[in-house]
């Protein structure tokens, strides 16, 4: 078994918060992040697949492939919007850094699997302190 992993970025906003708490709930949970005029990340993606080197390429998948499925599935959807309002795959989400990437993962993947490969992780980097490892589980 064999791992790759193509990392690509993207930028978007977000607010933490939930319509059942009250203003001040929210902020006491969520802090700065719940700023009611949003914030933003310069996000760092990471997917990560599994599977075995095909005898005939070398390789267990052509990561311009893997590239332009993540292109197409995630970051054309997400690059410069907002998460909470304009992605639909984020549609009655916490818009959490978690959540996210589970939501990417379900995103990639059945077009992984097209691929002739697995999908083993989704990590995102939303600072260089912050960050989310996804196996599927």
């Amino acid at each position: 078994m064999i791992y790759i992993t193509r990392r690509e970025q993207f930028n978007a906003a977000h607010r933490l918060y939930r319509d059942d708490f009250s203003d001040e709930q929210n902020r006491k949970v969520f802090g700065k992040c719940s700023n009611p005029n949003w914030h933003g990340h310069n996000y760092t993606l990471f997917v990560t697949v599994r599977g075995h080197v095909n005898p005939e390429t070398g390789f267990l998948v052509n990561l311009k492939d893997l590239s332009r499925i993540i292109q197409e599935q995630v970051v054309e959807y997400i690059d410069h919007k907002n998460l909470n309002v304009e992605v639909p795959f984020m549609k009655g989400r916490l818009a959490s850094t978690e959540n996210l990437a589970k939501a990417i993962w379900e995103q990639l993947e059945t077009p992984v699997k097209t691929l002739g490969a697995e999908l083993h992780c989704v990590k995102i980097y939303e600072t260089e302190n912050n960050i989310v490892d996804y196996f599927g589980e």
